[in-house]
């Protein structure tokens, strides 16, 4: 187990962002059943927890050269581009989830230049609905090149990683659904048997909770 992500995974359960019930989901947003459920947006609320949060993002986006602005998604994923833009010297923008019905109808809040290099940064990624979404924002509104998305978590699934890649985007995150499900195994909060069915999840999340019987 990666001691970064380890590390990461404990901050997330010692200020209970996430929480598992294995019989009785979650269910997200897109109607998928789930078994843990991410809040990081209790994390702004932890100085040190956000110290450190903020430091494993910005060794994330050092892994891309010469970054011109941070983009953060809205809402969750404002706070952090803000503080990871402030820590490099760099512009910062938001993207909404869409454009603003009123006024001059933007996705993207914020100033860029054409061909500038952007990083997304995201609270969380789990389909890469959101991260997609903001990136095509930003290129059709600034024409920007999007080197790159960031996270705090991911849940690791494999609609994640195939739509990704089918649009071309390079994607890291701090800790993973792996590593959180080791480290429940490790504290003996979950069993073995229990490791085994999040890991079923996370490989076939829409029909994971009509097979549980």
């Amino acid at each position: 187990m990666d001691s970064q992500r380890k590390e990461i995974a404990q901050i997330l359960l010692d200020t209970e962002s996430v929480k598992v019930k294995l019989d009785d989901p979650f269910t997200w947003t897109s109607g998928i059943r789930s078994p843990i459920y991410c809040d990081n947006r209790r994390l702004i609320s932890f100085p040190e927890a956000r110290e450190m949060i903020v430091k494993g993002l910005l060794n994330l986006c050092s892994e891309f050269e010469d970054i011109d602005c941070i983009a953060g998604t809205a809402t969750a994923g404002i706070p952090w581009a803000s503080f990871v833009a402030q820590y490099l010297g760099k512009p910062m923008v938001y993207v909404r989830s869409k454009p603003k019905g009123h006024g001059a109808g933007k996705q993207v809040e914020g100033v860029l230049d054409a061909g500038n290099r952007v990083v997304i940064v995201e609270d969380l990624l789990s389909t890469g609905g959101s991260a997609i979404n903001s990136a095509e924002a930003l290129k059709r509104e600034w024409d920007v090149d999007v080197v790159g998305v960031v996270a705090i978590f991911s849940y690791g699934l494999e609609t994640l990683a195939k739509k990704m890649k089918a649009a071309g985007l390079e994607y890291m995150a701090l800790s993973d659904f792996t590593t959180l499900s080791a480290l429940l195994v490790e504290k003996q909060e979950i069993s073995p048997t229990d490791e085994a069915r999040l890991i079923k999840f996370a490989e076939d999340p829409e029909t994971w909770f009509a097979n549980l019987a």
